[in-house]
């Protein structure tokens, strides 16, 4: 088989099995011959903040010598995203050989594309030698096929919100103790800054394992011209932008430097370096100037917020254009909400999935609150402006609601480019 037939059908495979992701896991690994045996890894979970508190954490690691494999979902735009070692994507021919070898295992097992992909990174990081995994997450965090992977050395877990209530929970405490299933006794743990309730359920998981942990307390984290960090200490800079993202930073040094402890040698200069050089697709990332089109993977009310606080404190005083694409099974008025204060007009596009939201949907009900909107069937109509060579400037423009949508926004300007 071709690299695109085998992702391809790897790609086709059912989101949900008929078991719980963990045993499916467990199982899975069993029939490999355990694979992740003997690799140490970081374990993340949360709402918010997964993905860019991985990218902070991997690219400290590996800077400070240490051979490390990072694991990440969804991919945005190639699906070599979501295996990484040391900032290098996993080549085709590597993705394709494992994906064949293991569509052609008979592991008699009701398989989803999150296994797959777990256990292709996996087998990837055991062959190349990766002295220290990072691995996020795909759903919640106890049933969580990751969580068959063993006891992390260090689990993170960052923000925890409101999102797939369905299966998680409706409320924070049900949601934090999905999360706080990753904390297994003999790990250690890092927590960024929760509410109070999501708060009280970890602290009481690790109190009841006896596992030691600390917190991020996001009042001490100050903002300077010369970087951000807590009083007294070298402050941090960082590429990546958004207020929320200091947050990640540091939950992703407190994870480094507990592993310090634990005797990995991780080094100051790498935290520093780590930090600065991180960079994390679709978050608050500027992908056209003239006109200006920022894109972001805010895709629940916790997100939005944050991606308000940020352009409040970006662009000061500034309205925007928002280009909006929700999935339907997404609180799209909570989502909406934060965001419509700085609204000058809003575009509602449909996404290319078979869980989007209508557009016209999401447009009447922001055209009740009192904004301009307007819908869209087709994503490439609504960046017709931005994918044109001398497209006027007007109101910024930010792009939002969901991973899948900045991703089908980055592939078409990469085709143009």
């Amino acid at each position: 088989m071709e690299y695109q037939d085998i992702i391809h059908t790897i790609e086709s495979k059912r989101r949900f099995g008929s078991l719980p992701g963990v045993e499916a896991g467990r199982r899975l690994l069993e029939a490999l011959g355990n694979p992740q045996k003997d690799l140490a890894f970081v374990h993340i979970a949360g709402t918010n903040g997964k993905g860019s508190t991985a990218a902070f954490l991997h690219e400290i690691l590996w800077r400070s010598g240490i051979k490390t494999g990072l694991f990440t979902s969804p991919h945005l735009v190639d699906f070599e995203e979501r295996i990484r070692i040391c900032g290098e994507k996993i080549p085709k021919r590597e993705a394709a050989r494992l994906g064949q070898y293991l569509l052609e295992t008979d592991t008699d097992i009701p398989l989803t594309m999150f296994d797959y992909c777990l256990a292709m990174a996996l087998l990837y990081f055991k062959e190349q030698g990766c002295r220290l995994l990072v691995l996020e997450t795909g759903l919640g965090g106890r049933l969580d096929a990751t969580n068959a992977v063993g006891v992390p050395a260090v689990s993170v877990i960052t923000k925890i919100g409101y999102d797939h209530t369905a299966f998680l929970g409706n409320t924070l405490p049900e949601i934090a103790a999905e999360k706080a299933g990753i904390l297994k006794a003999g790990t250690r743990a890092v927590f960024a800054c929760q509410q109070a309730e999501a708060m009280a359920v970890l602290k009481q998981r690790c109190e009841r394992l006896n596992i030691p942990f600390e917190t991020v307390d996001r009042k001490r984290i100050v903002p300077e011209e010369s970087g951000f960090g807590y009083p007294g200490e070298r402050p941090y800079r960082m590429r990546m932008q958004g207020a929320f993202q200091r947050e990640n930073a540091v939950t992703a040094v407190l994870a480094a430097r507990t592993l310090m402890e634990l005797g990995y040698p991780v080094t100051e200069e790498a935290l520093h370096e780590g930090v600065a050089e991180a960079v994390w697709e679709g978050r608050m990332e500027t992908v056209s100037k003239h006109p200006y089109l920022l894109v972001d993977g805010a895709h629940n009310a916790d997100g939005t917020a944050a991606l308000a606080d940020s352009l409040r404190e970006l662009f000061p005083g500034e309205r925007f254009h928002f280009i909006m694409g929700v999935l339907a099974d997404k609180d799209y008025r909570r989502m909406a909400e934060p965001l419509l204060p700085y609204a000058e007009r809003v575009t509602a596009v449909t996404p290319k999935s078979g869980r989007a939201l209508a557009a016209e949907e999401l447009a009447e009900y922001i055209r009740g609150c009192g904004v301009l909107a307007e819908s869209r069937t087709d994503l490439k109509e609504a960046l017709k402006p931005f994918l044109q060579p001398d497209g006027q400037d007007g109101p910024r423009t930010v792009a939002l609601g969901s991973l899948y949508f900045i991703g089908e926004i980055k592939k078409m300007f990469r085709e143009i480019r």
